[in-house]
């Protein structure tokens, strides 16, 4: 069996090495032929804690590793608009 990976937006950092992440689908309705928007929110393993409010992430299925976290994070796909680069600018020596 594959294992399940999946792109969605990270909604909430606020626990510690983990991360909530927002998984949209559109699908047919069956009866109404129409897109419906069905979403999940997965919680996410990040050990190295990464991602930020708002990034696109890629997130993979792994083994249970508390109650409620049951995938881990693979890659930050796209950082928010606006956000700070990850490793900070050097200041630039002022010329004489």
């Amino acid at each position: 069996m594959p294992i399940k990976e999946r792109v969605g937006r990270v909604i909430s950092t606020r626990r510690e090495k983990t991360i909530t992440v927002l998984v949209e689908q559109r699908v047919l309705h069956r009866r109404y032929r129409k897109y419906v928007r069905r979403r999940k929110k997965l919680h996410v393993h990040d050990a190295d804690r990464q991602a930020q409010l708002g990034d696109l992430v890629r997130v993979s299925e792994t083994r249970p590793l508390a109650k409620t976290v049951h995938w881990r994070l693979v890659e930050i796909l796209q950082q928010r608009a606006g956000a700070a680069p990850a490793t900070p600018a050097q200041p630039e020596e002022a010329q004489p």
